[in-house]
Order: structure tokens, then C-alpha cells, then sequence
């Protein structure tokens, strides 16, 4: 595993090529914004989230001509170490390709290329996919970065909102004890409201699933003083909001494709909702960015 930093006069980003993830962003008075993987709440950070997004009912599905996938949460690409395609001060390109093992849960000649590339105050995360396989190839894809909440030591987690684009009518479905979307039962989280105060027992049964947003942008922000987060997630259209049930300082903005396995859906991976295709040959780009405000 290597770590590689990214630089320019405002911010700075860490990345490791295990799991091609994210494990710091700093602005220029070293100000630290991600979470950084304290064990005893959550010993991730930002990993990517491939093939598939969530959970299947019992970790399988049937998938293509009669085969079968099988994964952990959040699929397999966040366990593997990635190769280095390309770096330079501001961006950096790395890649996993599929191999005789990575089969084994999912049988198809996959390619994911993870870029990160510098803004002005932030960075651009693209999620490339390439089919090197002779036949459709389904997939899913999101992104977990989770930020510090509070970021500085006088704060309290209660001192942060999360604030969308726009007022929405939001109702989300509630998770099961093994990860799965129950569509039968669906809380009401914001009712013609942008703003939702953040608190722990928001996520005491795992995370607010957003399944149908007008917002394409939202914040984590100190709601005095502005500070914190902006993702814009234009190419997604789930966003999961999250924190530890045992009251972690963090709470992660997460752009998805898809979503785990629904109540209401049977156990096809094609049948899953948002999941893509790519023909023989086609790739495909989605990204999202992170600012701090």
C-alpha cells in the first residue's frame, strides 16, 4: 500500500491505493475535514463502493447466464489494493482490474478506475467502469466519505445541520437488521424542509436512505458559523446519509447508483433498482465533488 498527496494553495488531499481511498483533506491552515478512521466508532474513511452498493439478502445473487455473485457490504473493490495509473500534483488515476479471485464473486472482466483531481477548494471524485467482458455487464457504484463532526475542538456534534440544494418532501425507508431496504416502512425525514439538524439518534437504525431528491447538492456545516462540507453529486441518484450507531463524531455524505437489496425485490442482481449496464467494450464515468466551505 502507498499513500499519495495531492496539493495547491488552498487544499490538501491523502490517498491510499488500498481501496484507491481518500484519508485526509485539509485546507491550507492544516484544518482536517475527513474522518480519520477511529476504530472504536468506525475504522473507515471513504471507501468506494463496487459492484455493488449496501447488501444482498444473504450476501448473494444470481447474476448474467445463471451465475452467481457474492459480497460483503459495499462489494469487493474497497478490500483490494489498486495499481497506479498516473500521478501529478493535482490528480492522481488508479485501477483494479478484475483477476481469477475477484471472478469468484463476480464473474465478469471488470476495470474500475478511481481518479481524484483537485478544485479550488476541493476535490473531483470519478468512478470509471470499463467492460472488458464479451457479454452485458451490471453494476453498481457509490462513494462513503465521511467528515468530521464536529471539526474543531470546541464544537459539539449538535452544532452541524445537513442542508440540501433545496426544500424536499422526504420520506426514507427504514434498514433491516441484516442491511436491507424495507420499502414498506418509511419514515418521514423533511417535509417541504432543506435542512435537517444533526443528532446522534438520527442514525440508530443505520442510515437515512434519500431515494427520491430534487437536491443534486448537500452540506455539512457548522449552522452558526457555515463552515464544513459541500458534495455535489450530479451523476447519482441516491445519496446515503450516516453516522455509527454508537454515536461516532462524523457523518458521511454518500453518493450512490443504487441502493441494497429492496423488501420488495427478488434476489436478480439485473432487478435491483439503479443498477447500470455497460456493453462489451463501453466505460463509464460518474463523479462527485467535495468542497469545503
Amino acid at each position: 500500500m502507498s499513500n499519495t498527496t495531492l496539493h495547491n494553495e488552498n487544499v490538501s488531499v491523502t490517498l491510499k491505493s488500498l481501496g484507491a481511498e481518500l484519508t485526509s483533506i485539509k485546507d491550507a491552515s492544516g484544518t482536517e475535514y475527513l474522518w480519520q478512521g477511529n476504530p472504536e466508532f468506525w475504522s473507515g474513511q471513504a471507501p468506494v463502493l463496487f459492484p455493488i452498493v449496501g447488501c444482498l439478502r444473504n450476501g448473494t445473487a444470481t447474476i448474467g447466464d445463471n451465475k452467481t455473485c457474492s459480497f460483503g457490504r459495499h462489494g469487493l473493490a474497497r478490500r483490494l489494493e489498486f495499481d497506479l495509473v498516473s500521478s501529478s500534483d493535482t490528480s492522481i488515476t488508479y485501477s483494479l482490474k478484475a483477476n481469477d479471485k475477484t471472478k469468484e464473486q463476480y464473474p465478469y472482466d471488470f476495470e474500475l478506475q478511481m481518479t481524484y483531481e483537485l478544485t479550488e477548494h476541493g476535490v473531483k471524485v470519478s468512478h470509471t467502469v470499463i467492460n472488458h467482458d464479451s457479454v452485458v455487464m451490471p453494476y453498481c457504484v457509490g462513494g462513503h466519505p465521511a467528515f468530521n463532526c464536529p471539526v474543531f475542538e470546541n464544537e459539539s456534534f449538535e452544532d452541524y445541520i445537513v442542508e440540501f440544494e433545496q426544500p424536499e418532501n422526504a420520506a426514507c425507508a427504514q434498514l433491516t437488521e441484516d442491511g436491507l431496504i424495507n420499502n414498506a416502512d418509511r419514515v418521514s425525514v423533511l417535509e417541504n424542509e432543506a435542512v435537517i439538524p444533526v443528532r446522534h439518534s438520527l442514525f440508530y437504525k443505520d442510515a437515512l436512505v434519500f431515494d427520491a431528491l430534487k437536491s443534486r447538492k448537500v452540506a455539512l456545516k457548522h449552522k452558526k458559523t457555515g463552515h464544513g462540507i459541500l458534495v455535489s453529486f450530479h451523476d447519482f441518484d441516491y445519496l446515503g446519509v450516516w453516522s455509527s450507531a454508537n454515536d461516532g463524531p462524523f457523518v458521511a455524505l454518500e453518493p450512490w447508483s443504487g441502493t441494497s437489496t429492496c423488501s420488495d425485490e427478488d434476489d436478480v442482481f439485473e432487478h435491483k433498482r439503479g443498477v447500470r449496464f455497460l456493453q462489451s467494450g463501453e466505460s463509464e464515468t460518474l463523479s462527485f465533488s467535495i468542497e469545503i466551505l
